[in-house]
């Protein structure tokens, strides 16, 4: 009885299952969408065929056929084993994902969902996180065509006690990208031409895909021209004919240009614009120091803002042109080495200041507004939007310069005289006591130095009086007022007396003229000796000077 016991005990622990492991069993019938598995030690249990679908394909099973199961309990209350191929799925999946992982090789899944943050993943019977940062390299728009399609993925992270899997695609393209880029580069040289595919549009430049490799095509090489933005030249998808312009075998960087398959203009541009001619270009833009304007394509010239305007020195490039205007300019100077034209925009205009001159020349009168009142003149507008300035010194004949100047202020309405128009110092200047006589002129005419002329007492002081000839005043000293020392006084005058006396000095450039009633005196003298006797004739002086006042009948 003993040894029947004991061999009854070893067949109930070889033909009953344990629970919570994975059992094989047979499949006996197949009924109303589920299988009937017979699992051993005459227990029998069903499971959905759709826990043997794949990926969304029906189930291929039919009797006979052995399975795997997860036994989770021998007899249920219907007296059936609770079993499920899923389960089963699942643990023979994280036996075979840990093993894996442990070793860093790929698995093999299907997306099958979408959920927040990411995706679900299948692999194999375990589910797994798909983070959408690392579906791809790039952002996808569309997840359709990934969906339920079997494909390698990487596993970052996973804990079969709480049963979380976290999964990679991205990191799986990576790695495929980077070797599959280094084979490309390492076949690329500088110099190559090749076609490629525009992936994506930056404000700096467009990627383009060279056939598993990107290269950066620097809007500075698309064209000769100027690219305010890579749009204007390339779009997203279209195909393009780059050359190879830097390789770094290290980084794997790939410069790529556009312009380096077109002739650079820049190479005829010295004949093509000499120096002196005139062309029509188009603003291109405009900075704080001037305006480029586009020859060509390829070509822009500098007109810097000294050269923008005859008479507005002080203006913002931007208040003489605007972006896209067309201008007439002239090549001042070409460069090709550093690639500059110099161009001025007012050489193409008339120089007001020589216009001015051929209209009004030296000696001519003109009208115009007072614009500025400084300490030293004042400045007229003039036509052509120029200005003259009429010097303190040309305000008045006889008053001081501030004197006269007083009367004017802003916006006043002045006559003057051209007196000098300098084209290259661009000065014009004006003069107001001009349009009168000049009283010194006029005082002066007809007499020269030893001329003899009626003055007009017109003040006493005590170095001497201020006398009048003819609307000019002068000056005579204590010590010209008499030969006779006694009567160098000049409180023996009084004012309107009329005397005579002699010019002893004219100086037209200093407008200045010396009078004497001494020397006067000593001229009158000599005349007197000369004609009424000598010392040698015996007449003395007195008789002399006697006889000669007595002919003048004083």
């Amino acid at each position: 009885m003993d040894e029947f016991e004991a061999l009854l005990n070893e067949s109930l622990e070889k033909e009953t299952p344990d629970e919570g492991s994975v059992v094989k069993g047979t499949v006996i019938a197949i009924e109303n969408g589920q299988a009937v598995i017979d699992v051993g030690f005459k227990a029998e249990g069903r499971v959905d065929l759709k826990e043997f679908s794949a990926h969304g394909k029906p189930a291929e099973l039919k009797p006979g056929d052995t399975v795997e199961v997860f036994l989770e309990r021998v007899e249920n209350a219907r007296g059936e084993a609770a079993i499920s191929r899923e389960k089963a799925r699942r643990e023979e999946a994280w036996d075979r994902l840990e093993a894996a992982n442990d070793k860093g090789e790929r698995v093999e899944g299907a997306i099958f969902g979408r959920v927040k943050g990411g995706f679900t993943v299948d692999l194999g019977g375990a589910v797994a996180f798909l983070p959408g940062s690392q579906i791809d390299v790039r952002p996808v728009r569309d997840v359709g065509p990934l969906m339920g399609v079997p494909q390698p993925f990487q596993i970052l992270k996973m804990d079969r006690r709480r049963g979380n899997i976290v999964v990679s695609r991205r990191a799986v393209l990576e790695e495929s990208r980077a070797e599959q880029r280094a084979e490309i580069v390492a076949k690329l040289k500088e110099g190559d031409v090749v076609d490629g595919v525009v992936k994506n549009v930056t404000d700096y430049g467009a990627f383009v895909d060279l056939g598993g490799v990107d290269g950066l095509l620097h809007v500075t090489d698309m064209a000769w021209r100027r690219v305010n933005h890579p749009s204007e030249i390339v779009s997203i998808g279209e195909t393009l004919k780059v050359q190879v312009i830097k390789v770094n075998k290290e980084t794997q960087r790939i410069s790529l240009g556009m312009k380096q398959l077109m002739a650079d203009p820049w190479d005829s541009v010295e004949t093509k614009y000499p120096i002196g001619s005139k062309w029509t270009g188009r603003v291109t833009n405009i900075t704080d120091y001037g305006a480029f304007v586009e020859l060509e394509a390829g070509v822009e010239g500098l007109v810097h803002v000294s050269e923008m305007s005859w008479t507005k020195k002080n203006v913002h490039p931007g208040k003489i042109v605007s972006t896209s205007q067309e201008v007439e300019v002239m090549v001042l100077d070409v460069d090709p080495s550093k690639r500059r034209v110099s161009l001025g925009l007012k050489q193409c205009l008339q120089n007001p200041w020589e216009a001015f001159l051929e209209n009004n020349p030296a000696g001519s009168e003109v009208e115009g507004e007072v614009k500025n009142i400084t300490e030293f003149g004042l400045f007229i507008g003039l036509d052509g939007d120029i200005d003259g300035m009429v010097h303190l010194s040309d305000l008045d004949w006889n008053r001081s310069g501030e004197e006269a100047m007083a009367e004017y202020k802003k916006g006043d309405l002045v006559r003057a005289v051209v007196l000098d128009v300098d084209t290259e110092k661009e000065r014009i200047s004006l003069g107001v006591k001009q349009l009168g006589g000049d009283p010194f002129q006029e005082a002066t005419k007809g007499v020269k130095r030893g001329s003899v002329v009626t003055v007009i007492v017109t003040a006493i002081e005590d170095g001497g009086i201020e006398v009048e000839h003819d609307g000019m005043k002068a000056f005579i000293r204590r010590s010209d007022l008499s030969r006779d020392r006694a009567e160098q006084r000049p409180d023996r005058f009084s004012v309107g007396d009329r005397i005579d006396a002699k010019i002893t000095n004219l100086d037209k450039a200093q407008r200045r003229i010396s009078l004497s009633i001494k020397a006067r005196e000593i001229d009158d003298e000599k005349e007197a000796v000369q004609q009424y006797g000598s010392s040698d004739s015996g007449a003395s002086l007195g008789d002399i000077l006697g006889a000669a006042l007595k002919d003048r009948g004083e």
